[in-house]
């Protein structure tokens, strides 16, 4: 199996054995934890937690991107957001943080307070400029698959095959994001986004075919509606069957596990490789 690294700030995170990416979601109106993390004695509380719990990166994010959500623009964004990144690069000065976004702004100015890497679910195609600034910036980028936005991406499931139709959009976006000298990528292949549950599991179950981008794999499956539809529970009670699927995940290639439970995903990390890797 190939061997990943990721440069952080001048230094190489080794992707050898799995890590987790605890998500920090300061929003009123994500799908689980909206509203929890809103003052700066809870945020800095969870990032303690989820640091303390194992989380080698902690995902903050200031807009929910769940189906249907209200997006908010860029400037409101950088708004509510840029306090929090600035107070917990001070609090935690070592921590490896990564910034939520889809606006090149927004990343920009989280970069320069100490932010390390940019996380964007829409791929460069809400904000042209969002391959520019990271080849600029020189820091590593979660690529993920969507389509449309939050509030058109439920009516754009529609594949040929989901499998190979996911990869060549990759393909492309890799080989352009490469011109403009991004080469710390990460692939996601966004469970969830513009995708049916029947595709979830397509994607989950072929995932270490996306091996062969030669890009390190994150994995968001996190109490997310392809765990709790197919249960028939809700996304509180979501946890055990997140764990199932992240240990499939594990075994078909996951280097990263995005999730909101970091203890109980070290804790498969740790199992899994026993056994599988």
């Amino acid at each position: 199996m190939k061997r990943f690294s990721l440069n952080i700030k001048g230094e190489l995170l080794s992707l050898d054995n799995p890590l987790v990416m605890g998500i920090l979601n300061v929003t009123t109106d994500s799908f689980y934890d909206g509203g929890k993390y809103l003052d700066e004695k809870n945020i800095l509380q969870q990032v303690e937690k989820m640091l303390n719990d194992g989380a080698t990166i902690i995902d903050v994010g200031a807009q929910s991107t769940r189906p249907n959500a209200t997006l908010l623009s860029q400037e409101i964004e950088l708004q509510k957001v840029l306090p929090i990144v600035k107070l917990i690069c001070k609090e935690f000065p070592t921590a490896i943080i990564s910034i939520d976004t889809f606006y090149s702004e927004v990343a920009a100015q989280c970069v320069l307070e100490g932010v390390a890497i940019i996380n964007d679910i829409s791929a460069g195609n809400i904000d042209a400029n969002m391959f520019e600034t990271v080849g600029k910036l020189k820091v590593p980028y979660i690529l993920m698959h969507s389509r449309g936005t939050p509030q058109t991406m439920q009516n754009l499931t529609e594949y040929d095959n989901v499998v190979t139709d996911v990869y060549k959009y990759f393909t492309e976006k890799i080989a352009l994001l490469k011109q403009f000298g991004v080469l710390d990528i990460i692939v996601d292949l966004g469970f969830g986004f513009a995708k049916t549950t029947e595709n979830n599991f397509e994607l989950l179950k072929c995932q270490s075919v996306f091996r062969g981008l030669g890009h390190p794999i994150l994995t968001g499956i996190s109490r997310k509606g392809m765990v709790y539809k197919t249960l028939d529970t809700t996304p509180e009670n979501a946890l055990n069957g997140t764990s199932v699927l992240n240990t499939i995940a594990l075994q078909n290639g996951a280097n990263i596990l995005r999730v909101h439970d970091v203890k109980e995903a070290v804790e498969v990390i740790k199992l899994v490789s026993l056994c599988f890797l």
